[in-house]
């Protein structure tokens, strides 16, 4: 069952729409479906943002996994059809111990990777979700967060700058609509924004301040260890007043990285280009003979922190990529066998 929620009417480009979308489309169609773009992805339902304006529509079991920012195309009598082939998507592997990718958002341009500037800045949380970013093909801008609480955030740029010194980092008070205004640079019109960051990082309050509206609930800072409290418990999409869409996630105490190999190159790219002056081709920068990375940490070009987690990150993308990789084909040889069952029974019934 489909409900109409809202009136307000959309062109398509507001709403994120590319010749990549249309491109996909065949003329039939086009005349007999209107493109909708997922808002909100709930248990049993999906909000969409269409022309004509929002709807509800029923989730069903032969429905593929939506995330929020898919394009989907909705029938003349707002049923589901199909969903159009994503030109970027973030995914992580499922929190806890659940065998399985989880999707969080896609068909995004730019990620705000939000990091506050307090105790719990970290160079290394910022290249996990840099991994993610890079894998994803999206553009990652680095937004360090309550720059109030702190006399100078040059050096925490200048930090994070030693990862890559192409990145671009903004550092905000996200209760200042004038800092906080530097990011509309990447909120032009039609653009899709996604904030990602743990949990506490300051990403509500930023969406706040950018929508200009209480879009989000906020909490506080515990003063014992300077983490905010988790706020945001959904994904959502939201209409920007500089004409972009922005996509805010939960806050991710927990970041598992797989299929990411790709992603965990670009990100560590400077250790890549050393190893391929590594004296052995297979050199694992531990403790081998004239290893070009050892001799970088050595001399001072390297950070021994970047290392490690390089090979931190490495170690869990193989664990995780492997261990899915088994499930899929135990799910595989699962199903096969339920279906020789079935086969089997039916010829069995045939004969009675």
């Amino acid at each position: 069952m489909t409900k109409i929620i809202s009136q307000p009417t959309y062109a398509l480009q507001e709403l994120g729409w590319k010749p990549f979308f249309q491109q996909q489309l065949s003329l039939q169609e086009w005349e007999v479906n209107q493109p909708a773009r997922v808002s909100a992805v709930h248990k049993s339902r999906i909000e969409v943002l269409t022309e004509h304006g929002q709807l509800s529509i029923a989730t069903l079991p032969a429905m593929p996994t939506l995330a929020v920012g898919d394009w989907i195309l909705v029938s003349e009598n707002n049923h589901f059809t199909r969903l159009l082939e994503r030109f970027s998507n973030f995914q992580r592997k499922a929190a806890g111990s659940k065998v399985a990718e989880q999707l969080i958002a896609s068909n995004i341009d730019t990620v705000f990777i939000v990091c506050s500037l307090n105790q719990d800045f970290n160079l290394s949380r910022i290249e996990r979700y840099l991994a993610l970013a890079n894998q994803s093909g999206v553009e990652p801008v680095i937004v360090l967060s309550k720059a109030d609480c702190i006399d100078d955030p040059l050096p925490f740029i200048e930090q994070v700058r030693q990862i890559d010194n192409m990145l671009m980092v903004e550092a905000v008070n996200g209760l200042d609509p004038n800092s906080v205004g530097t990011l509309s640079a990447w909120c032009g019109k039609g653009k899709t924004v996604a904030f990602l960051g743990s949990s506490g990082a300051g990403k509500s309050t930023l969406v706040n301040t950018l929508l200009s509206a209480n879009a989000q609930l906020t909490g506080g800072i515990r003063e014992d260890d300077s983490k905010g409290r988790h706020t945001t418990t959904s994904r959502s999409m939201h209409l920007m007043p500089e004409g972009a869409l922005l996509l805010d996630t939960p806050g991710m105490r927990e970041l598992q990285l797989a299929d990411c190999s790709e992603g965990l190159a670009v990100t560590f790219a400077d250790i890549e280009t050393l190893a391929d002056q590594c004296r052995f081709g297979d050199c694992s920068h531990q403790q081998e003979p004239g290893c070009a990375v050892l001799e970088a940490i050595e001399s001072g070009e390297l950070d021994e922190r970047r290392l490690r987690n390089y090979h931190k990150l490495n170690r869990e993308i193989a664990f995780n990529t492997a261990t899915i990789a088994e499930k899929r084909a135990q799910s595989k040889q699962l199903g096969r066998y339920y279906h020789a069952i079935q086969k089997s029974n039916r010829k069995h019934k045939n004969r009675e």
